[in-house]
């Protein structure tokens, strides 16, 4: 009996030892049991909380111009090889610019397209006709006949600053209605995938995917200022590098697409050489900067305005020039140092605009006013 009592009470101790540190404590509890609190206590917000003014303005821009933006699905036949002619379909966006129902948007999203649909922020699904393109510049403009149309507000896209907010509304992936914010990170002149050249591309941070080409980019005051049409991206998605097209490039060209369904592009018929400050110290030139018109297309603008080409044969390097030919230096007040500055102000220009252009003709600098021709070839 002496030896018994020692070892239960040893049993007694290891029993409840294991009751109140285990079993008590639920790790032995049945899977079914779990315990109900009289009340769950949860932190709240205060209520009534205000937007802070940056806030305040994204919430104004989207409000503003959401119902002007389309979601755009056009429908294409494409070859495969097993299967012959299939349907494809694209998407993208645009946005409205007059109650009659034109609606901007990039070349490439209605590109070789059999038809056209336009999706407003309401649902409602119209057919759109193509009413005019312009591959050079990745600009369209199509048409739906639809009722209480509102259209955006077309801003200024001269003088954009590197750091000034931007807002891009789009559909990405078909997301429609979407609002993506950033900045302007810089102007540049950039080449799209088909060779094109976009001249002072608006570069944005705010994240554009494809479905976002052809919808507005946005300034804080709601006005558009470019058309998103690129993105530079090794996945094809938004790696920050974003591209837009000055919406002055399209405003320039507005009206052609809609009367005409096409562009005249506007053409100077010159050849130029651009001028550098050895070229200009050999050759004698007055300015050191400029481009020297070696030969004026007979009959054309240039021609018609009495500009001059060179006369007289010089060699540089192992190509052969003329010169002697008048230098332009300006146009309509702005300098002209390179053959891609007359591009840009040709891109603001459509044929038949009167241009001012600042030349020296010999030592002689002197204004000549000159009525810009069409080119001939049509892209």
């Amino acid at each position: 009996m002496k030896l018994l009592r020692p070892m239960l009470l040893a049993v007694i101790l290891a029993g409840a030892f294991f009751y109140f540190t285990t079993y008590h404590s639920g790790w032995m509890r049945p899977a079914g049991w779990f315990g109900r609190p009289d009340k769950v206590e949860i932190t709240e917000a205060a209520g009534g909380d205000t937007l802070d003014s940056e806030e305040q303005n994204n919430i104004t821009v989207y409000r503003k111009n959401i119902g002007s933006v389309v979601n755009i699905t056009s429908r294409a036949m494409t070859f495969d090889f097993f299967y012959g002619l299939v349907p494809q379909e694209g998407q993208g966006s645009g946005f409205i610019i007059d109650k009659e129902g034109h609606i901007l948007t990039n070349y490439h999203v209605i590109a070789e397209a059999r038809a056209v649909e336009a999706t407003l922020h309401n649902r409602k699904k119209y057919r759109a006709t193509v009413v005019g393109t312009d591959r050079s510049h990745d600009l369209a403009v199509i048409q739906i006949k639809a009722p209480d149309l509102s259209p955006m507000v077309l801003g200024d896209s001269r003088n954009l600053q590197v750091g000034q907010k931007v807002y891009a509304i789009g559909n990405p992936f078909g997301l429609s209605g979407t609002l993506t914010r950033g900045i302007v990170s810089s102007i540049r002149s950039v080449q799209e995938p088909d060779g094109m050249t976009i001249d002072e591309a608006i570069q944005t941070d705010a994240a554009i995917n494809p479905g976002n080409s052809g919808g507005p980019l946005l300034n804080w005051h709601g006005e558009v200022i470019g058309i998103n049409t690129m993105i530079a991206s090794s996945v094809g998605q938004s790696a920050g590098i974003g591209f837009a097209i000055p919406i002055n490039t399209a405003k320039a060209v507005l009206n052609d697409l809609v009367t005409l369904g096409r562009v005249r592009r506007p053409a100077l018929g010159v050849h130029t050489l651009p001028t550098t400050p050895e070229l200009a110290e050999q050759m004698g030139l007055p300015a050191n900067y400029g481009l020297l018109i070696v030969q004026v297309v007979p009959g054309g603008a240039a021609d018609r305005a009495g500009l001059r080409g060179g006369t007289e044969r010089a060699y540089l390097g192992n190509i052969p020039i003329m010169t002697g030919g008048d230098l332009i230096v300006g146009i309509d007040g702005e300098k002209i140092e390179t053959q891609q500055d007359l591009a840009q102000i040709m891109n603001n220009h459509r044929a038949g605009d009167t241009v001012r252009i600042t030349v020296y003709r010999g030592k002689k600098k002197m204004d000549v006013s000159v009525t810009l021709g069409e080119a001939r070839e049509q892209v």
